[in-house]
């Protein structure tokens, strides 16, 4: 007897037809289609990533700006 995968526990959950084509070893009529979905969701999930680390840098910046003008402004004071 072969374990139980906890993908194929998802998958059955989800789908018990889905979960049955796969122990049958038949093969989705649209590969071409999920291949694409799976590209785009590659795509979207770097550009999140990107977005993410621009959006660090420009609060790194304008922390670095606002240091710099207080420093800026303490030796004008001074």
């Amino acid at each position: 007897m072969r374990p139980i995968r906890a993908s194929e526990i998802s998958t059955f959950l989800y789908c018990k037809r889905a979960w049955w084509y796969q122990q049958k070893g038949i093969t989705s009529a649209n590969v071409e289609e999920l291949a694409e979905g799976t590209q785009l969701h590659y795509q979207h999930g770097r550009s999140v990533l990107v977005s993410g680390m621009l959006r660090f840098l420009a609060y790194a910046m304008l922390l670095a700006a606002l240091v710099l003008f207080a420093i800026y402004a303490t030796q004008s004071i001074l």
